[in-house]
């Protein structure tokens, strides 16, 4: 079963989690008004992002399992 929306879902959370890794290795500064946001966010950014695109890729597709 075809299921683009959630396909689109993944790329979404891939690109988020490629945009934290290319932070973390241009050591790239987020400031927000006068507030530096700390790079550990990128950390969690990259994991999150990375999980939740697979979960989503293997829900498109019907894997299941462990």
């Amino acid at each position: 079963m075809s299921r683009p929306f959630t396909w689109i879902a993944s790329a979404f959370f891939a690109v988020g989690a490629l945009v934290h890794l290319y932070r973390l290795f241009t050591h790239f500064q987020v400031v927000i008004g006068s507030h530096t946001i700390p790079m550990w966010c990128s950390y969690v950014g990259v994991v999150v992002g990375a999980v939740m695109s697979w979960m989503l890729c293997r829900e498109a597709r019907g894997t299941r399992g462990p």
